[in-house]
């Protein structure tokens, strides 16, 4: 980064010089002009200074030893000079830039460095012939130190006859009917064209046409089974997606087999072949690839179905990426959906009966190997990686990519790692997509120091050993950035049994390490010196702060001088000191970043009383207790007035008592006449209610309450008037009980009467004789009835 700086400058300083030359020799190069480029090139030498001077910072924070310095950050070395601390500085002083620890005198033979290096495992080199090798080295062995990229080369040569399996993917569906039937008699003429490329060369072929239910495919039984136009004798069952020919390098064999195809159908314009290119993709055994170079062509005549098609039948279950052939047949084509692309392809646009089809794979091979583009593959978690193509011609590329390439020629790459973080052992793969040989790298961290010290038996208080110029017992030291910032302790010890100590000074003695130990732990926390130090002898010795100016202190190491409220920008504004955590403003200042000069006259309401005695005056503005609103405190809506709590008051002075300040609780009270509306009302101790209005005054709960005069009080009830208006009641409502009965019955007895007297109109008399009745036998006359009537 500096190196860029420099020459960045220099072309800065050139461009200046180029200015003022042509200014000098009288050309036209404006005033305001010249003024606005010199001024933005400055302005652009001071940004790149910044960058320069940051990116040479080290960031050191919870440094203990040089592992922990390491990991740090990219710029920061490790001092192991021999008492280079002075006594009680921390040794994360032996940690920064190289320059620092040069200025504060370090020689640099004690200088400790650790860089991010490769070693090259396998590395057979790209050549060409019957066993041709295109990419080149084969493994690669990355040691990684966080925030160091490691830059190797990779080189590629497309070698010519490299073998290659084309799988030829045709879409069935009616609409291709006349396209098949060319096709059937293009085997040959295909295989030749892949021949005149390389000699090595196979074939195969599948079909599809798309998923077998509704809305693709007609489900009816008969239409299932014949999915074409009825005038169409030549037709097969609708299906999703079918391996035909296994690859072959008998173009004869893929003649006759195309030939024996028969054109199906279905119902939408889209057809499902992303399923068919997945399938054909995966399973490898199944459709015979080797393991070189893979062509896929794909031929219809419309378009495919996108992720989220197969919701309108119901499939919800995205593909998962899996071969799923019985008998050469897509068995899941009716429960998933693909929701990918392929990458790497070309498109070409085949003749209304496909007979171009020999030229467009011609024309796509070529164009796809000509186009290198590397990439990898499972990158482990905490890496980064970039590629920088060396391309023919001297050109350059970004991202891996090289196009134009030609047979023989061989390109580079240049490709950078970096670890973000002390990682694990692990490995990834780097490839040139579309070409099966890769790249192994092996990614291994490089965190540890070698300091390589002589033993000297005076070291340490000839009480312990030197690692890398420190003997602290860092058994009493809380983890680092090394082992993931944890509060747990190291397990190393360089201090002989019995003596701790920056320099093993420190004798044991009575006490015990877990004694020690725990005079550094705050409240029975696990965390040694709050994470922020180290424990010497029983005492938090802190680290130096993490940034310029930082001072971390207190008994466990908790405390500093910088972790305070911001204000425009500054540390407790610039007008006081922050301890703790907390701002000591300097006098006239207050709040809790002193952002403002101490005053009350905007707290005061009309009675001059601060905040109406509720709340606090901070920065000219009251801070109200809970309910309490601004400006003044005066109103609280959410309130309720405590009626119940002052009716004793209101109740002595209706009385007219001279000693009511047990009851009113610092309130005052005044009687009146009469009041036009009553907030509060109360039962007194002889059951009567009284009123009262409560207002409260300046202060926390004191009220001037207005009492009336007047009570409300209940006579009591007449017996004689209960009495006698429950006998009345008792005989009313058995009176009206009575004339209800009556009423009833009588209503019951009118419809009885006069359902008799409809049976009585409707009743008709036999008129037939009597058969019991016989006529007399003997009439005898009455001599002296003579008819006329008298």
């Amino acid at each position: 980064m500096q190196s860029k700086s420099l020459s960045l400058y220099e072309e800065i300083l050139s461009s200046l010089s180029s200015l003022q030359t042509l200014n000098q020799a009288g050309l036209d190069v404006t005033t305001f002009g010249s003024n606005t480029v010199m001024w933005f090139l400055l302005f652009t030498l001071l940004l790149l200074d910044r960058e320069a001077v940051l990116s040479q910072e080290c960031a050191k924070t919870n440094v203990k030893n040089c592992n922990d310095c390491m990991v740090s950050g990219p710029n920061c070395v490790w001092c192991k000079q021999k008492n280079f601390t002075k006594h009680g500085e921390p040794d994360s002083t032996r940690c920064d830039t190289e320059q620092q620890l040069l200025n504060r005198g370090c020689e640099k033979a004690n200088i400790i460095d650790v860089d991010s290096i490769y070693s090259i495992i396998q590395n057979d080199p790209v050549r060409g012939g019957e066993r041709p090798t295109q990419l080149a080295p084969q493994k690669i062995q990355l040691k990684l130190r966080p925030g160091k990229p490691s830059t190797f080369k990779v080189y590629f040569m497309r070698a010519e006859g490299y073998p290659v399996d084309l799988y030829y993917l045709m879409d069935l569906s009616y609409s291709m009917k006349d396209d098949l039937h060319n096709v059937k008699t293009l085997g040959s003429k295909i295989l030749d064209a892949l021949n005149s490329i390389t000699k090595n060369s196979r074939i195969g072929f599948g079909s599809f046409v798309d998923k077998t239910v509704l809305p693709y495919t007609n489900t009816h039984p008969d239409k299932l089974k014949k999915p074409c136009p009825e005038t169409e004798t030549s037709c097969q069952p609708a299906f999703g997606y079918q391996h035909v020919l296994d690859l072959t390098e008998n173009g004869e064999n893929f003649k006759n087999e195309v030939s024996r195809q028969a054109i199906s159908g279905n119902l939408d314009a889209p057809e499902g072949g992303l399923d068919a290119i997945m399938q054909a993709t995966v399973c490898e055994k199944d459709i015979g690839w080797r393991n070189n170079t893979r062509l896929l062509v794909y031929a219809s005549d419309d378009g495919f179905h996108f992720a989220g098609d197969g919701k309108l039948a119901a499939i919800l279950t995205p593909n998962d990426g899996q071969c799923h052939m019985v008998n050469k047949r897509y068995s899941k084509s009716n429960e998933m959906e693909l929701s990918q692309m392929i990458p790497k392809s070309a498109v070409g646009k085949l003749s209304g009966d496909s007979s171009n089809v020999v030229t467009l794979i011609k024309e796509a091979y070529n164009n796809l190997s000509s186009t290198v583009i590397l990439e990898h593959r499972s990158l482990p978690e905490g890496l980064k990686i970039s590629y920088n193509s060396k391309c023919s011609g001297g050109t350059n590329e970004d991202k891996g990519r090289c196009t134009n390439v030609k047979i023989n020629e061989e390109i580079s790459f240049d490709v950078t790692v970096t670890a973000e973080k002390c990682i694990s052992e692990q490995s990834f793969e780097i490839s040139v997509l579309g070409f099966t040989e890769k790249i192994i790298v092996q990614a291994q961290p490089h965190c540890t120091c070698n300091c390589d010290e002589v033993p000297d038996p005076k070291d340490c208080n000839m009480s312990g050993k030197i690692t890398c110029g420190i003997c602290r017992s860092t058994r009493f030291m809380s983890g680092g950035p090394a082992f993931g910032n944890n509060s747990q302790p190291y397990t190393s010890h360089n201090c002989e049994e019995g003596f701790v100590g920056q320099n093993c000074e420190c004798r044991l003695g009575a006490k015990s390490e877990k004694d020690l130990v725990k005079q550094c732990q705050r409240d029975n926390s696990s965390i040694i010196c709050s994470g922020l130090g180290d424990c010497v002898c029983g005492r938090c010795q802190c680290h130096s702060g993490d940034t310029e100016g930082k001072v971390i202190y207190g008994t466990y190491c908790e405390c500093d001088n910088k972790n305070c409220e911001l204000n425009n920008g500054q540390i407790c504004g610039g007008k006081g000191a922050c301890d703790c955590g907390k701002c000591h403003c300097q006098v006239g200042y207050e709040g809790s970043a002193c952002q403002c000069k101490k005053s009350e006259e905007g707290c005061k309401n009309s009675r001059n009383s601060v905040c109406s005695g509720r709340g606090t005056c901070e920065c000219n503005t009251c801070k109200c207790k809970d309910g309490y609103q601004q400006p003044f405190c005066e109103e609280c809506p959410a309130c309720q007035l405590p009626c119940a709590e002052y009716a004793q008051c209101a109740e002595c002075h209706l009385q007219g008592s001279k000693d009511c300040k047990s009851q009113c609780l610092g309130s005052s009270a005044n009687v009146t006449e009469r009041l036009v509306s009553a907030e509060c009302k109360h039962k007194d101790s002889t059951g009567c209610m009284i009123f009262f209005n409560m207002r409260q005054l300046d202060g926390d709960n004191i009220y001037y309450i207005e009492v009336s005069r007047r009570k409300e009080c209940v006579e009591p009830p007449s017996i004689e008037a209960i009495v006698g208006g429950t006998i009345a009641g008792v005989a009313l409502i058995g009176l009206l009980l009575l004339l209800l009965w009556k009423a009833v019955t009588h209503y019951q007895d009118l419809k009885e009467f006069r359902k008799f007297e409809k049976e009585k109109q409707k009743a008709k008399w036999n008129n037939a004789d009597n058969p019991l009745f016989t006529s007399a036998t003997t009439t005898v006359m009455n001599p002296r009835f003579t008819g006329d009537g008298k």
